[in-house]
């Protein structure tokens, strides 16, 4: 065995290589997972006890030679390689190159963020898990609402009660504990709803909430940023306010903005009115001011939140929110050339 060892050994310092191919061939037969190398190795219990020490020296010489000459060869023929390269006909087109695409959903989210940006908002970030108090309590929230129950919020805990967020309004209360106004901030991020998921619902989705307190904030100021937002988002500002509800804000409404009637899917979407709900909004709550430390009587405010999903699936005509997480490349690729 010890001279069939040799013989390989031998044997190396007459082999050449012409190409990577011959070269890779060589790297299996030697160094495979069922090379020699491995054979041998496995083949050292076998061997007499007064022959090991020189069956294992002859070994590890095999193996030191058999991987010298494997580098150098690599190197040798890599080198050869490049060189080889413009021996090619230059005239041949190029490869094309697979570039890869921004998520819908990402598009949108910058692309409102960017809109807000340019009036002074700017971004804060809060945790996905949160306590009652921040989630529930802070806000607004009665003790038997529905969306303390575990129908509606994924509990991690409970007593004391830990959920995964509901929304990012858990954000702005956190972001108003630590700092004095005025307060104009964006909070864009995931939320979690015990939801079946269907192709209008899902249990997890993105929201971005704009919160602005100020001394002297009116209704009006809300309806203004509300109509650049809409006149830089769809291109129109003829929006509407219908009024709503939301623990946290008081008066609350709905925003539509006006969509157009000018094709089949403009009357499917808009069900046959032309308008198209886009997010909620309302004054904050002085009740919520007041419990960030901040004086309602001295502070007013106001709230809005954006679904990210939803307006993704309106501007771009998708009727199934649960592509946005199936990562079909066939459905993402469609927006390589979106603009951010």
């Amino acid at each position: 065995m010890i001279d069939k060892i040799k013989n390989h050994i031998n044997e190396l310092k007459t082999i050449s290589f012409q190409s990577l191919e011959e070269l890779e061939e060589f790297r299996i037969k030697f160094l495979g997972k069922k090379g020699l190398l491995t054979i041998f190795f496995s083949e050292f219990r076998e061997i007499p006890q007064e022959q090991k020490k020189e069956y294992g020296k002859t070994l590890n010489e095999f193996k030191l030679a058999v991987k010298e000459k494997y580098d150098k060869s690599k190197i040798s023929l890599s080198k050869n390689d490049k060189k080889n390269i413009f021996q090619d006909d230059l005239s041949k087109p190029g490869q094309p190159i697979n570039v890869g695409a921004h998520h819908p959903l990402s598009i949108v989210r910058d692309k409102v963020i960017d809109i807000f940006k340019m009036i002074g908002f700017e971004l804060s970030h809060g945790p996905d898990i949160e306590d009652d108090w921040h989630n529930f309590s802070a806000l607004n929230f009665p003790e038997d609402h529905p969306a303390r129950e575990m129908q509606d919020t994924f509990f991690i805990e409970t007593n004391p009660d830990i959920v995964l967020r509901t929304h990012t309004s858990t954000v702005q209360i956190r972001h108003m504990q630590t700092n004095e106004p005025p307060i104009r901030i964006l909070s864009p991020g995931r939320v979690f709803r015990n939801e079946a998921v269907s192709a209008r619902s899902h249990c997890v989705f993105h929201q971005i909430e704009g919160l602005y307190i100020n001394k002297n904030v009116s209704f009006a100021d809300l309806k203004q940023t509300l109509a650049y937002f809409t006149k830089s988002m769809f291109g129109t500002a003829k929006i509407r306010l219908r009024p709503s509800y939301f623990p946290f804000t008081e008066p609350s409404a709905e925003v539509d903005v006006y969509w157009g009637l000018n094709s089949e899917t403009d009357y499917r979407i808009t069900k046959g009115t032309g308008w198209l709900e886009i997010m909620g909004c309302g004054m904050v709550d002085p009740k919520v001011i007041s419990n960030c430390g901040i004086d309602a009587d001295e502070f007013t405010g106001f709230a809005f939140g954006i679904g990210v999903e939803r307006l993704a699936m309106l501007l771009y005509q998708i009727e199934d929110i649960r592509m946005f997480y199936e990562n079909d490349v066939r459905f993402l690729s469609q927006f390589k050339f979106s603009d951010r």
